[in-house]
């Protein structure tokens, strides 16, 4: 039994394949298929979570859009003919979950070093450039303050 944890609209929810859940209202419409953010995947014993998620793809269509239950607010403050009486009915969108899938895994040892040597070189050349900046500034404000 597969399943993952999905965030939308601020909270989390629980998903399997085929399940409908309502959710936070989504601006897309009826029958559109929309992606969820996956948090965690788990299938069996096998669990995906952090940096692997790029590989987990959760995707969902628009049932329909709804109203949730009216809710009553009341407010009173006694002695002082203070009475505020309010309502509010949430906008909700049906989803069902229509493919939790996990990507193919490519060799772990090409993987490996194409991101070691492009992370090693992309984050040397991006950090010197900085310090020496940085210094030259440091340098540059200290003689025009003693100059003067």
């Amino acid at each position: 039994m597969s399943y993952a944890i999905v965030k939308t609209g601020g909270k989390q929810y629980r998903v399997e394949q085929g399940q409908t859940l309502l959710v936070e209202r989504l601006p897309e419409d009826d029958g559109a298929s929309v992606a969820l953010a996956p948090l965690l995947y788990v299938d069996g014993d096998k669990v995906v979570d952090g940096t692997d998620l790029s590989k987990v793809t959760v995707s969902a269509r628009i049932v329909g859009h709804e109203r949730g239950p009216k809710l009553r607010v009341v407010k009173f403050k006694p002695k002082r003919g203070y009475k505020r009486r309010n309502g509010h009915r949430q906008a909700l969108t049906r989803l069902e979950v229509t493919q939790i899938k996990l990507a193919a895994r490519r060799s772990s040892a090409a993987a490996g070093r194409t991101t070691k040597s492009e992370g090693e070189s992309e984050g040397a050349a991006a950090k010197a450039p900085v310090r020496r900046s940085r210094a030259k500034a440091a340098t540059g404000s200290e003689e025009e303050g003693n100059g003067a």
